[in-house]
């Protein structure tokens, strides 16, 4: 475990935080057993807090053809894209409990082209780095290659969604200089 700071901001105490939001965390405590920087460091403006933690449980929570794995995948692979400790770390952790693999998310993270995922999956991930890096080029073509896929047009926009919400992330992130926890190094390795 490391002393260094969590983020360049302050973090503010559970106890001085809205209760919504102190239940939340305790809540969270609770299940993991810690609780992750993301939520600590965003605490710092509540409002901001809540709406983070609603749009990002309306996307990676719902019933989806895009699988919660395969969601956890997008984030890596975005993640990494955008050079985001933390998100990679953290959601590699969650990605590997999530497929029941301990390689994945390493795989995703160094170069999702030469990762054990099925084609399916590399469809997804290259559209989500054209939303990520390309969007204005988005074409009916990319909808008719994930279609192909088996993708619907709601689980199109799942998977840009998912994209878009963690471009969002990842910058936050790297913005407040975000640690990821020590904890989740080793999730889902074992």
């Amino acid at each position: 475990m490391t002393d260094a700071p969590i983020s360049r901001f302050p973090i503010p105490d559970i106890n001085d935080m809205p209760e919504d939001i102190k239940t939340l965390l305790l809540t969270v405590q609770e299940k993991l057993g810690f609780i992750p920087n993301v939520f600590l460091t965003l605490a710092h403006r509540p409002d901001e807090f809540r709406a983070f933690v609603a749009y990002h449980d309306a996307l990676m929570e719902r019933d989806s053809g895009v699988t919660k794995a395969e969601r956890e995948m997008i984030v890596v692979v975005t993640s990494s894209d955008n050079n985001c400790q933390y998100c990679v770390v953290a959601h590699g952790a969650i990605l590997r409990i999530r497929a029941k693999d301990p390689l994945i998310a390493d795989q995703v993270a160094a170069n999702y082209r030469k990762a054990d995922i099925t084609p399916r999956q590399m469809a997804m991930l290259d559209f989500a780095m054209k939303v990520s890096n390309d969007a204005r080029a988005i074409c009916d073509e990319d909808f008719d290659l994930l279609r192909g896929h088996g993708f619907s047009d709601e689980d199109v926009w799942d998977i840009a969604g998912v994209t878009a919400f963690f471009g969002l992330s990842n910058r936050m992130a790297n913005f407040t200089s975000m640690r990821p926890n020590d904890e989740f190094y080793m999730m889902g390795r074992k």
